[in-house]
Formats: structure tokens, sequence, C-alpha cells
């Protein structure tokens, strides 16, 4: 099998070249970084259909851990296009975090087409080193496909202990490795590499709700789904809230 894996490898490195080409050269990184939103912004459109009852019912319970005020403070980490935004309570004070600053266009539309929020900032940073947080500052803290895509999983998921009080919640929504005797599995190694490229650091193949299990969360409610997805690559996923 993975002699099979490698050749199946080989021919779709061949087949995509140049994009390795272009890698080498340090060119496909800054094209990446410049087309990835004007895709995501139509990705998220139809994830959003297509999941749209999960997402209310991961969010529904946000406003539980609001403050004694009522507001709601929540940080987006990985905010890409905001397409989040329409299932936030209103009053919701949104602090926004990516590294891609070319979504910035993007989110000020979100803003515009979601007033019930209080918008506050956006920041350029990776969720790994989020110096510009304060500590126990928010509320809640969301992340929906993003922890398929950032350098450390471990250290992002210490930065968001940080910057929440006490006794508050980190939300999250990830598609993930398939069950390792499916046929999922194997396409997701074959194309991983290659997915990876393409898609501005992506992985198929991340099992992340053991980075979730280690990480020093008090609670941890986690769900395994298959998505209703078109692309059954990204079928899998995990869904659930962590309690500092």
């Amino acid at each position: 099998m993975e002699l099979t894996i490698f050749i199946l490898r080989l021919a779709i490195y061949i087949l995509t070249f140049p994009l390795y080409l272009l890698n080498f050269l340090g060119l496909w990184s800054w094209i990446c970084k410049k087309w990835f939103p004007y895709f995501l912004v139509r990705f998220t459109v139809i994830y959003n259909e297509q999941m749209a009852s999960k997402k209310r019912e991961l969010f529904s319970n946000l406003q539980e851990f609001a403050g004694p005020s009522g507001k709601l403070s929540l940080l987006e980490v990985g905010c890409g296009t905001g397409a989040n935004f329409k299932f936030y309570p209103p009053g919701c004070r949104v602090t926004c975090i990516d590294p891609n600053p070319n979504f910035e266009k993007f989110l000020i539309k979100s803003i515009a087409e979601n007033r019930h929020l209080q918008f506050e900032r956006f920041v350029v940073a990776a969720g790994e080193n989020m110096h510009q947080v304060a500590d126990g500052s928010v509320d809640v803290v969301v992340c929906t496909l993003v922890l398929c895509s950032v350098k450390n999983q471990e250290r992002i998921l210490r930065e968001v202990c940080r910057v929440l009080r006490p006794v508050r919640a980190f939300y999250f929504m990830e598609h993930v490795a398939a069950e390792c005797s499916t046929w999922n599995y194997f396409w997701q190694q074959v194309l991983d590499p290659a997915w990876h490229l393409l898609f501005d650091g992506c992985n198929l193949t991340r099992e992340s709700w053991k980075a979730l299990e280690r990480a020093s969360f008090s609670k941890l409610k986690l769900q395994h789904i298959q998505a209703p997805l078109s692309w059954e690559l990204v079928r899998p996923h995990i869904y659930g809230y962590a309690v500092k």
C-alpha cells in the first residue's frame, strides 16, 4: 500500500511540477496569499450552506460564556472572510486574527453585512503568537478550518488558553483525517502533499482531536461526524468546545 501511495504521489508531483517549481523559486507563497481569499470567499458560501445546521448547533450556547456585563468578547483565530459572523449573538464584540493581510477587504464586507456585531479590530498575526492579545482578555475563542493548516497545533492551543478568561471556552470545527482503514484515508494520503501546497498549507491527514485531548482544558466536548459536504476528502470532521 505504501508503494502504491508513493507511485501515485509521484504521478501527481509530475502533473503539478510547475507549482512546485514556483514554490522552489519562492513565488508560490506570494501568489497563494493573493488568490486564496478569492477562493475562500466562494468556498465558504457553499460550506456555510451545507454546514449551517451544525454551525448553529455549535454556537448555540456562546452567550453562556459572556461576562457580568452580558457582553460577549470573542476572538476568532484564522478568521478568513468572516464566514462565522452571522452565527454570533447580537452585541458580540469581535476581534479577528489572521496571518494573511489580504483577507481584510473581505472582512470589511462581512462586517457591513453583520451589523448585529461590534467589530473591534483585525490583527495580522499567526495563531501561534498572538502577543497583541492580552492574557485573560476574552470570553470565547473560535477556530474553524484552521487547525488543519497551522504550523504548531500545541502552541496555538497554549495561546488560546493564555488569552481566555477563567472558565471560558474555545470553539472549534475542523476537517480531519478519515479512519485509517477507509479508501478516503488512502486518497487523503495520496493527495496530501499537493493539497498542502495548493491550499495554503492545509493538511488532509491531521488527527487534530489528539492535540485537543492533550491540551490543558478542564472540559472537552468533541464529536466526530461525516460532514454533509460535496468534497468527500474533507467530510471527516470534528466539532465542539473546550472549557479552560
